[in-house]
């Protein structure tokens, strides 16, 4: 079985080694990648100048490129995979994007005989390296069973959600409860701090209690280090949170605490910060307080 790649960004490099690793055949591609490609092609993989080049070899292509658009452009736009694909193969989308698109994409797949699945991540990229991703699918459960061994090789768990979009209506609702529960470190943080006591014993003294959380384990040590290295940036977070925009105003859905984070997202790019990672919500409280979480 040969299994195709594209996309080799700051998720998709990882992912793609850890198949090579678990002793996956891959063929890869990412035209704004050349070096990741490279990178792969070194590490034992085929590497293609063409999505089209992949699409022709690949039994299971993986995309995980940005969101909707770039979906489209590497199935369909000019050297598509779709173009090549056999009946029979498989799209696994590990993107995050919008779960309409997810179903337009299916449509038009299901045309040239070739089925999808959506199966976004979490994690970001410490658990895309070390294997230990959380993978949210949508699709066929019989088209679950055939890919899941490849989910097992880049994740610790893979669930399958439901039909098809399913996958990317849970990865929108994961990125509300970690994008609120990020601006809630923060602001607890600095609050702490300015009422003097010490960020770091706060957050020894609460992460073992009911507050305690995967995202404050993971975030509040960078805050209180002034670390913002992208794990998740910023900018690729307001993506996220445009398509949870979108899905609830189809649905008629109540987002309040997700419009409000929003918007101090889109302020932290307008600053020149959506480049940094996520954890840097804390950076909007410090424009507010001209004081820097410390450790």
């Amino acid at each position: 079985m040969k299994i195709g790649f594209i996309g080799l960004g700051i998720m998709g490099k990882p992912m793609a080694k850890n198949l090579v690793k678990a002793g996956y055949e891959l063929i890869v591609s990412d035209k704004y990648a050349k070096n990741a490609v490279e990178e792969l092609a070194a590490e034992g993989a085929a590497a293609a100048e063409t999505n089209a080049e992949v699409g022709a070899q690949a039994d299971i292509l993986i995309t995980m490129v940005p969101n909707s658009p770039e979906v489209k452009e590497a199935l369909f736009g000019e050297n598509g995979a779709a173009q090549t694909l056999r009946p029979g193969s498989i799209v696994l989308d590990c993107s995050s994007i919008d779960p309409v698109a997810s179903r337009e994409i299916s449509v038009e797949l299901a045309k040239k005989g070739v089925e999808l699945m959506d199966a976004p991540v979490s994690g970001g990229e410490p658990k895309a390296i070390d294997g230990t991703l959380a993978f949210m699918v949508g699709g066929r459960p019989e088209i679950f069973n055939k890919v899941k061994p490849l989910l097992d090789a880049m994740g610790a768990s893979a669930v399958l959600c439901g039909d098809t979009g399913a996958g990317n209506v849970t990865k929108l609702c994961n990125q509300i409860v970690v994008a609120v529960n990020i601006a809630a470190v923060a602001e607890a943080l600095t609050l702490g701090q300015q009422c003097g006591v010490e960020p770091e014993k706060i957050f020894q003294a609460i992460k073992g209690g009911l507050a305690g959380s995967a995202v404050m384990n993971a975030k509040a040590l960078m805050m209180m280090n002034q670390n913002f290295k992208p794990g998740f940036r910023i900018n690729l977070h307001i993506k996220d949170l445009n398509n949870v925009v979108e899905a609830a105003a189809k649905y008629d859905s109540p987002i309040p605490l997700t419009q409000s984070v929003l918007e101090m997202m889109k302020i932290l790019r307008r600053d020149g910060d959506a480049s940094c990672d996520h954890s840097a919500l804390a950076k909007y409280y410090q424009k507010l307080t001209n004081e820097k979480l410390h450790h």
